[in-house]
């Protein structure tokens, strides 16, 4: 039986709650387990010892990264960036039944999949409904500002639901 305390992450998700909140601490508030393909690592070591994200990623000692490649399913490697597919494919390999994902493809591959999803807002939102102090806000603010796309019907959702002001 898949365990709701563990999620298998994307680069992405990774690199907006990055740019929120200055951290990824508060993964390590919301689930037992956070779990990084070795293919996540990678992409986001990428950026060499200067890169966005990279300090937060390396100081988070408690995340479980995996240390060896994801072998995925040609169809999500044909339909998917490596990242997602490696995601994914680690979720079901490992009876792991939540990812987080940012990307609309990737969210409807994992939905087929009968996965259960999270992204970086919703991870925000739920933080702020269990009674972290998260402004949900301002994060929103913050991941704009590094250039992390957020489409508006996502906004205007996640600030209605967190009794935030309804525009940025």
């Amino acid at each position: 039986m898949p365990s709701p305390e563990k999620i298998v992450i994307n680069t992405g998700p990774i690199l907006a709650l990055v740019a929120a909140l200055g951290s990824l601490d508060l993964l390590r508030n919301l689930y037992k387990e956070v779990i990084v393909p070795y293919e996540i690592g990678q992409e986001i070591m990428a950026a060499g010892s200067s890169g966005f994200a990279i300090k937060e990623f390396t100081e988070a000692a408690w995340l479980t990264k995996r240390e060896q490649p994801v072998w995925p399913h040609p169809f999500l490697s044909n339909s998917l960036d490596v990242g997602e597919a490696s995601v994914i494919q680690l979720a079901l390999d490992e009876q792991i039944g939540t990812v987080c994902i940012d990307e609309a493809l990737g969210r409807r591959v994992a939905r087929l999949n009968n996965l259960k999803l999270t992204g970086s807002v919703g991870i925000l939102l739920r933080a702020k409904k269990e009674g972290h102090p998260v402004l949900l806000k301002e994060s929103l603010l913050k991941m704009r500002g590094k250039g992390i796309w957020l489409g508006k019907r996502v906004v205007d959702f996640a600030l209605n639901e967190a009794g935030e002001k309804t525009e940025l």
